[in-house]
């Protein structure tokens, strides 16, 4: 769509002047490395557009994206460090490059940005971004930690994996949202409406990736399918499966999901044909319609031309019928 490409454009050309390589350079050359990897640039944009959509500029809302967008990097940073992973957007991961150090402080310092980037509000506007960001930023710190918790637990149920994603995912999409509603100065209403429209499309957004991750084509994910499994991840898929699985199929999950071979394509082509046994990836694609019809639904309530809701509806579908 091209006014999303408009909107990115807009954000990146704003990012290239804003963040610059100074001194000391191996506290800064970290941060303008992982900023510059690529990504979606979701959240920016959704910051942005909604901006505009309450009737105000993109350009005044440009230092709130730029916020969610370090913030979301900072988090990446960090998350990498904890799962000791290689990779990011195909590229080394900032702890790889450098090391665990400067990938903690790098990150710590992001963070700190990120909240100075609202400092140039007026204290009213200051006040309420600084106040969401603490909030989805703590809530984003406990979506991590029930992700951790959950690798060791066999028992973890559908409602505990769904607040996970919403905390971990789902709010920051949320945040993005309300966020440029703020900076629009929107009725208190229309600016909880559209966080909670952001939330349920992050939810329905984590869980079209979980879907993506098992069953979605290689050429056009950028990622390794099966990577979920591969990791021993228990996604919805695989809590869907189990629940719906026999006592022998549920055992072949629980030790497939316990080791970690060196070829892996044995454990995955079995892992999917219990998914698909399951009709888990029936009961996902419901889920992701569900979260994305909370979201739509939201929409009726907003204080907005009928053509933006349009606008936000589209976006919406479009999300949900990626392949990447």
């Amino acid at each position: 769509m091209t006014h999303i490409a408009n909107y990115r454009e807009t954000f990146l050309t704003y990012l290239e002047e804003k963040v610059v390589l100074t001194e000391p350079k191996n506290l800064y050359e970290p941060i303008l490395y992982i900023l510059q990897l690529g990504g979606k640039r979701l959240r920016p944009v959704l910051t942005l557009m909604t901006a505009e959509i309450f009737g105000t500029s993109r350009e005044k809302a440009l230092d709130a994206a730029l916020a969610v967008e370090v913030f979301h990097n900072f988090s990446l940073v960090h998350d990498d460090i904890m799962d000791d992973a290689p990779l990011r957007r195909g590229k080394e991961t900032v702890h790889e490059k450098w090391d665990i150090n400067t990938g903690i402080l790098s990150g710590d310092a992001m963070l700190i940005i990120a909240y100075q980037l609202f400092e140039n509000y007026g204290d009213g506007v200051f006040r309420k971004l600084a106040q969401l960001f603490s909030k989805t930023a703590i809530e984003v710190c406990e979506g991590q930690q029930y992700d951790i918790d959950f690798e060791v637990r066999n028992d973890v149920t559908i409602p505990e994996y769904l607040k996970m994603i919403e905390y971990k995912t789902a709010v920051l999409v949320g945040a993005a949202m309300k966020m440029g509603a703020i900076v629009a100065e929107a009725s208190e209403k229309d600016a909880e409406a559209i966080y909670d429209f952001g939330r349920n499309l992050g939810l329905a957004f984590q869980l079209q990736d979980d879907y993506l991750d098992a069953y979605g084509d290689p050429e056009t994910f950028g990622k390794q399918v099966g990577g979920d499994i591969i990791e021993n991840k228990k996604t919805y898929l695989y809590l869907k499966a189990y629940q719906n699985s026999s006592q022998e199929n549920q055992e072949s999950l629980q030790h497939l999901f316990s080791i970690q071979p060196e070829d892996t394509t044995e454990k995955v082509e079995t892992v999917m044909q219990i998914f698909n046994e399951s009709k888990a990836p029936e009961a996902i694609k419901e889920a992701i319609e569900s979260y994305t019809k909370k979201a739509f639904d939201v929409l009726e309530t907003l204080n907005i031309e009928a053509t933006q809701k349009q606008l936000l509806k589209a976006f919406g579908t479009q999300l949900m019928n990626r392949t990447v």
